[in-house]
Parts: structure tokens; C-alpha cells; sequence
């Protein structure tokens, strides 16, 4: 009878029968049996039927309309928007004209004395030497316009998102609705919204400090929010029990355990800051910005480095700081401590005393050295020696060519071969063998808002270009971050190049790729990959080296070489970081996209570009829409996974 009973081992068809992923695809093949045929019949294959598109032209232009003819009569404008430009300016003002009041050795001296608190020796002589370096390279004033606007859209950034945080991080409903938000924040192209932005509040600096706090706030709100979430439950439980009010385990609990998130918070929207000070220039911002700006129009590469060196030294200063700062938090208390910030403080003073008495406050002209030519003339090289007739290799225009021929082109002719259908079931198909039946039905409508809105054929191109940037960028990040994880020394000589690569402004290494490349789809995709690697190298090294070491002490206990710990353990348990580093990566790819349009990318980029140069809102943000509904697409199809394991806990 128990022979009868039994269960036999479930193998063969049946077998994979019983799996919840075949489940999935068999319900959603019985739907496509049933609805494909009958939207066949109503609107036919191809591409996007025109009945199911519509058009938003009318309405913006409408919106465009009112807003110029009332900028200047409307209370909304005269009594609030008015009122927040009239407030940044004073702020950035005030910070700038402090910073020329204190002098070129003052500024030095205080970056290097909080370092030298905050960090230790070796960082305060590294802040010092970054803040002689702008001077030397004829920057001390650019790089004083763009600190000061950086300072007042950092702390606008931090009380945005430190507000949209504390709400997402103590209420799920709210934290549902602000995901959205924040994925439109972080993935809509700045130059879609720097046009309305513009309408609003005219070129200049609000404008600009205003687009940089749209891009560089979302960091700082979900880092909040998972600080606050992720905080101990049994300290928690422990507070309530001496009956404190939840405003009082807010304050002395929750804030208290998520320090660590909030400063990285802190430091990754600088950095996400820094990296808007090109592209706000583009609406008044100045500074350094403004000169790379310039120099790009006329193709001056080495004026170009110049302007956009200093941008990387301040972001590497600020991200050396505020990572050190991290890293002390919870660390004994050093004895007198509070007296070395009062020598630091008198020591700042002193040396801001007497730069003002000897009159040395502006940075001296006949210090500044030169780099421009000689730049201007190593990029002629590159261009003349490695564009064409290298030997047996060929030419780096040989292999842009063979990337669009062999790559590009047939991913993009074939998703716009595919029928308009095939293309929403293939979404759905990935997005619920690996999610949720809301994933799926969440990456369905964007893809089908992207049809609705009227970019259909753009939108597929430009997805052929991230997903070709993608697997590029994961492929050589993977590989990369892994060797890294494994190797002290390749991480610390890896470490400056990928700050260099993560905070450059993507004008300054646009021209030379364009030189080394040419104009089109694949340069475009060389400068995407370039911007999204650092990323995918730092989470992925992270990720692995944070895998428990007891874990890899029981695999070798048991045998297991380096190859089999790395397959078997540290890339199993590292899965959350990966799939973070696979998300990451697309939205990096997403947010060049639109540089890409300025160097022959086409498709949304071009769009969005265009719609800019022309004041035409409709144009810039429709494709701004529909790269945001690329985005969240492939967020739910890459990100499922984790949310799906949240609910299931």
C-alpha cells in the first residue's frame, strides 16, 4: 500500500509542468490565444496602430501659451514662484561673494582643515592639493560660481529628499505612491524638463538649481526610506516599551540607526549634483559648467579638460569626505575632539585674515598653467593614428562601423519588425516569470503609454541602444568588479579611474569619442557604457565582498577551489547586489541616452535635444515620457525579483 502511495520523483513534462514559471507562461499564452486575434482583426500587426495614439501636441502648446503670457501677471508666479527665485538667488549669492570674501587660501584652508577633522592627514593634504589644482588650471573663479550653486541645490536636495524619505520610510501607502515619483525624477532626461523649467522661472540660476534638485533629490529620499525601514525592529520594540510617542522614536531611534544611510544619501546626491553642472549651464547656471559648455561648442577639447577636471576633483573631495565621515559614525569619540575643531576654526580664520590684509584674494594669474594646447594636440594624434588604417585590427572607425552593422541594426530592425503585440507579450513574459502578475501588468502599460504617446518606432530604436549599451556595460562590469573584489591592489588602483569616469560631465569625453568613433548610434553607445560602468564596478565589488566570510570558510573546509567558492557561493549570495547593478546600469544608459542625440544617437534622444533647442515642449517632453516608460520597464523586469521576496516575508 505504501508502494501505491508513494510520490515518484516528478521528472520529464509533468514534472516541469508542476513549475510556477511554466504556470505563468501557459496562462499567458491561453490570454494571447484569445485577445491577439481580436486585436489583430481591430487595429492589425505592424507597428503601433495610429487609432490607439494620442496626440498631445495641442494641449502642451496650449499650456506653453499660458505660461509665457501669464509669467509676468499670475499670483501662482508673483507670489510663490516669484518669491522661491528671489530666495535661491540671494542664497547662491550670498554663499559665492562669502567665498571670494575669504579668499583663495581661505577656501583652501577650510576644505583642508574639516578634512583633516573629518578624515585624518592624508585627505586634508588631497583637499588641499584638488583646491590648488583649480587655481593652477585657471579655474579659482568658475569652480567658486559652481560651488556656491552646488551648496544651496545640495542642501534644497537633502530637505526635499530627507522630507520625501521620512514619509516613504514610515508609511507603505506613501511609499508606493512616491516610487513612481522618484523613478520619474531620476530617469526623465534633464533636458526634458529643463524647457517647462525655463517657462517657469526664465534662464538663470533658480532654473538651474531647481533642475538639479530634481535629479540629485531621489538619492537622498530613498536612501531615507530604507534607513528608516531597515532600522533594528528589536531597538525599536525596546523604545516603544517605555512608552515613548512615535515622535519620540522617530527622533531618538529611528534617525539615531539610519545615520549611516542618511550620509550616504548625502553623498550620492552630491555627486548626482556635480554631475548636472553641464547640463544646467545649458540654462544660465555659469561656473565650470559653463566654460566645458563653451569649449565643447567649439571644439576645444583641451579647454573643454580643463573646465572639467576641477568638477571631478570637487566630487572626488566631497565623495572622500562625506564617505569618511560615514565610515566614523558610531567609532569611539576621540578625546578633546571638540577642541581640534576649535584650533581648526582659528587656524581657517587666521589664514583668511591674512590673505585679505596682504591682498591676495583672487588667485594669481601668473600661477596658472596651461593645458589646453597641449591636450588639443594629443586628441589630433588619437585621431589621425587610431580613427583609421591601424594594421591588422583597423581603425576604431572600423569597429564602430561593424558594432552598428552586426549589433545594432539587426536589434533594431528586428523589435520593429515585431508586431505591436508581440512586443507588449514578450514584456509581459519576462515580467512575470520573474515577478509578480502587478509587474507584469505595470511594464505592459508603460510600454503600451510609449504607443500612446506616439513614438512607437523612436522608442524601439533607442531600446536597441540600451540594450546593446547594457550588455556591453555588464559584461565588462561583471568581469571587472569581480576581479576586483578579488584583488586589494586592482581595487585600490581601480578606485581614482572609476571616480575619474563616474564624475567627469559627459560633455567632456563626448568630443573624443566622437573623434575616435565618428558621428552616429555607436558613439553614442561607447559614451553610455562609459558613464554606466563605474556604477556597475562598485556595486558588483561590493556586493561580493560583503558576502559572509563564514560562508566561504565552510566551501574551502569542504574542498571547493577559488572558481567553484566564487560560482557556488559568493555570486549566489551576492544576487541582490547584481540585480541592483543590472538596474543601475540601465538607468545610467537611460540618463545619456539624450547626450547620445547630440552626437548622431537618433531616436528619443534627438527628440528631447531637439524639442530644447527649439522651445517646441511638446516634442522634448513627449519623448521625455516616453524614455521614463522605457525606464520603469526595464526597473520591472530587471527588479521583480526583490520586491516579489519582500511580500513573501
Amino acid at each position: 500500500m505504501a508502494t501505491i502511495t508513494a510520490n515518484p520523483p516528478r521528472v520529464g513534462l509533468p514534472g516541469l509542468l508542476k513549475h510556477r514559471a511554466v504556470h505563468k507562461l501557459l496562462l499567458l499564452a491561453l490570454a494571447a490565444a484569445i485577445l491577439v486575434p481580436l486585436a489583430n482583426a481591430r487595429w492589425a500587426s505592424g507597428s503601433w496602430p495610429t487609432a490607439l495614439t494620442v496626440d498631445f501636441s495641442e494641449p502642451l502648446a496650449k499650456a506653453s501659451d499660458w505660461i509665457i503670457d501669464n509669467r509676468d501677471s499670475h499670483p501662482l508666479f508673483l507670489y510663490f514662484f516669484g518669491h522661491v527665485s528671489n530666495v535661491v538667488v540671494i542664497a547662491v549669492r550670498a554663499v559665492y561673494l562669502g567665498l571670494l570674501a575669504v579668499g583663495w587660501a581661505g577656501v583652501t584652508a577650510l576644505g583642508a582643515l574639516v578634512a583633516w577633522r573629518v578624515a585624518g592627514i592624508r585627505l586634508a593634504l588631497g583637499t588641499g592639493v584638488a583646491f590648488l589644482a583649480c587655481g593652477l588650471l585657471g579655474m579659482w573663479v568658475p569652480t567658486m560660481q559652481t560651488l556656491a550653486l552646488m551648496v544651496v541645490a545640495v542642501l534644497a536636495s537633502v530637505v526635499v529628499g530627507a522630507l520625501l524619505g521620512l514619509a516613504a520610510g514610515l508609511s507603505d501607502r506613501m511609499d508606493r505612491l512616491l516610487r513612481p515619483v522618484l523613478d520619474t525624477m531620476q530617469v526623465l532626461p534633464a533636458f526634458a524638463y529643463l524647457l517647462p523649467v525655463v517657462l517657469v522661472f526664465g534662464i538663470g540660476v533658480p532654473a538651474a538649481v531647481l533642475a538639479t534638485v530634481i535629479y540629485a533629490a531621489p538619492p537622498m529620499a530613498r536612501l531615507t526610506s530604507l534607513g528608516l525601514r531597515g532600522a533594528d525592529k528589536e531597538v525599536l520594540e525596546a523604545v516603544e516599551s517605555l512608552g515613548s510617542t512615535a515622535r519620540q522614536r522617530l527622533l531618538t531611534a529611528r534617525l539615531p540607526l539610519a545615520r549611516k544611510e542618511l550620509l550616504l544619501g548625502l553623498n550620492q546626491t552630491i555627486m548626482m549634483a556635480l554631475s548636472m553642472a553641464v547640463i544646467a549651464a545649458v540654462i544660465g547656471a555659469g561656473g565650470l559648467g559653463d566654460r566645458v559648455y563653451q569649449a565643447l561648442a567649439s571644439v576645444d577639447v583641451g579647454a573643454a579638460l580643463a573646465a572639467g577636471i576641477p568638477i571631478v576633483l570637487l566630487a572626488v573631495v566631497l565623495d572622500r569626505v562625506t564617505g569618511a565621515a560615514g565610515e566614523r559614525l558610531g567609532a569611539e569619540p576621540e578625546p578633546r575632539r571638540g577642541l581640534g575643531w576649535l584650533y581648526a576654526l582659528v587656524a581657517f580664520a587666521a589664514v583668511a585674515v591674512a590673505g585679505r590684509l596682504v591682498g591676495r584674494l583672487d588667485w594669481p594669474e601668473s600661477w596658472v598653467v596651461g593645458i589646453a594646447e597641449p591636450v588639443n594636440r594629443a586628441v589630433d594624434w588619437m585621431t589621425a593614428h587610431l580613427y583609421s588604417g591601424v594594421p591588422v585590427i583597423g581603425g576604431t572607425a572600423d569597429w564602430a562601423g561593424h558594432f552598428t552593422t552586426w549589433v545594432l541594426d539587426p536589434m533594431r530592425d528586428g523589435l520593429q519588425t515585431l508586431p505591436w503585440w508581440g512586443v507588449l507579450l514578450i514584456v509581459a513574459a519576462l515580467a512575470w516569470v520573474i515577478g509578480t502578475w502587478r509587474t507584469a501588468l505595470t511594464a505592459v502599460l508603460a510600454m503600451a503609454a510609449i504607443g500612446v504617446l506616439g513614438v512607437w518606432k523612436p522608442s524601439l530604436d533607442t531600446l536597441s541602444q540600451v540594450l546593446a549599451a547594457v550588455a556591453v556595460t555588464l559584461v565588462v562590469g561583471f568581469a571587472v568588479g569581480i576581479a576586483a573584489a578579488r584583488s586589494d591592489r586592482l581595487e585600490r588602483l581601480l578606485r581614482p579611474v572609476l571616480d575619474v569616469f563616474q564624475t567627469m560631465p559627459q560633455f567632456v569625453y563626448l568630443i573624443p569619442v566622437v573623434a575616435l568613433f565618428g558621428v552616429g548610434r555607436a558613439p553614442a553607445v561607447a559614451a553610455a557604457i562609459v558613464y554606466a560602468l563605474p556604477a556597475v564596478v562598485r556595486i558588483t565589488t561590493q556586493g561580493l565582498r560583503q558576502v559572509d566570510p563564514a560562508a566561504l570558510e565552510a566551501s574551502g573546509s569542504l574542498g571547493a577551489t577559488s572558481w567553484q567558492q566564487l560560482r557556488q557561493v559568493q555570486l549566489p549570495l551576492a544576487r541582490p547586489a547584481l540585480l541592483l547593478a543590472v538596474n543601475q546600469g540601465l538607468v545610467l544608459v537611460l540618463a545619456v541616452v539624450v547626450i547620445g542625440g547630440l552626437v548622431g544617437g537618433g531616436a528619443l534622444g534627438y527628440d528631447v535635444v531637439f524639442g530644447l533647442a527649439q522651445g517646441d515642449l511638446a516634442t522634448g517632453l513627449v519623448a521625455g515620457g516616453a524614455i521614463v516608460c522605457l525606464g520603469l520597464m526595464l526597473d520591472r523586469v530587471t527588479q521583480p525579483t526583490e520586491r516579489r521576496a519582500k511580500k513573501g516575508a
